[in-house]
């Protein structure tokens, strides 16, 4: 473990962009139970993140001392091939405008939230930091995937010009409270939660499951993701690229399995081949959060329990 110098003011504000989404509320939620109340946020129709006039006279004028970049479009391979356009144009617009503008508001410390489709499509497995920009791009997810790239290099950049300290993480697959569940929309956790509570409902025998189901996948509940967002922020750190995941991941069907087993559904999955797949295997190297003592703490299995919950409290399903 290494020693961490803890920098985080809790008197200093702290502004977290997109603290609406399953991201951004986990950051809010896990800063308020450390202490830390002087959190600033705005919504989309108060503050539209891709109009740069707006974000830089935001900025201006609450200059927080901490920035959590949670603030982002997203969605699962249906909606990131049918709109590439939307996907990186406002994925660029809204880090371009919120780093820039942090900058030049005298902001030292702001955390970058990328994604793990950031690294080539074939990547070796287990994935490690240094692969970035090694190989070609999953095609169905790559104008998200390079306006997170972009971001990234954005931070790296203002810290090598003007001395700034962004640290930017790479996170696997996330899941959680505040998830979206919309089948057309959302990732393949989350849909999977509807799709077989749905199918439990109705009474069916079967569910349908996108792709093969061979393709593995590693799955962190969103508070560990938080939680690992505010232990960096605390660290001291002045830069650098971080994975934060679980080192362990499962295939579609253990998955599609599992919450089978959460949500009493007793049916026989069916895999449609004609969808996509996506990218085989995205499993992350997280040996550089572990060196610094970090790492997550909710399995599986209790997380889905989790989601499943906070589905049945908010969905209209």
């Amino acid at each position: 473990m290494i020693t961490m110098n803890n920098s985080l003011n809790k008197e200093a504000k702290i502004y977290v962009a997109g603290h609406r989404g399953m991201v951004g509320s986990a950051i809010v939620r896990r800063l308020q139970i450390s202490g830390y109340f002087n959190i600033v946020t705005r919504t989309h129709e108060q503050l539209d993140l891709t109009n740069q006039a707006q974000v830089q006279a935001f900025f201006q004028t609450e200059k927080p001392a901490y920035v959590f970049l949670a603030a982002a479009k997203v969605g699962g391979i249906h909606a990131n091939n049918t709109y590439r356009g939307d996907f990186i144009y406002q994925n660029l617009m809204i880090e371009a405008n919120c780093i820039h503008a942090a900058k030049e508001a005298g902001v030292q410390r702001l955390l970058f939230l990328g994604s793990s489709c950031i690294y080539p499509r074939d990547c070796m497995q287990p994935i490690k930091e240094d692969y970035l920009l090694t190989g070609p791009l999953e095609k169905t997810n790559e104008p998200y995937a390079l306006a997170k790239i972009a971001g990234l290099n954005l931070c790296d950049s203002y810290n090598a010009q003007y001395g700034t300290q962004y640290v930017s993480i790479m996170p696997t697959n996330l899941y959680g409270p505040n998830d979206n569940y919309d089948l057309n929309h959302s990732h393949v956790l989350p849909a999977l939660i509807r799709k077989v509570h749905e199918a439990k409902s109705r009474g069916e025998s079967e569910l349908v499951v996108w792709g093969s189901g061979q393709p593995r996948r590693e799955f962190l509940y969103v508070d560990d993701m938080a939680d690992a967002c505010v232990f960096l922020m605390a660290s001291g750190l002045e830069s650098g690229l971080y994975n934060i995941g679980v080192g362990e991941d499962v295939t579609i069907r253990e998955l599609a399995e599992l919450i089978m087993t959460v949500v009493g559904f007793e049916g026989n999955i069916v895999f449609d081949t004609t969808k996509p797949d996506g990218t085989p295997r995205k499993l992350l190297d997280v040996s550089k959060m572990r060196e610094l003592g970090w790492q997550a703490k909710t399995t599986l299995l209790d997380g889905i329990s989790k989601s499943y919950d906070d589905f049945l409290t908010h969905s209209r399903c």
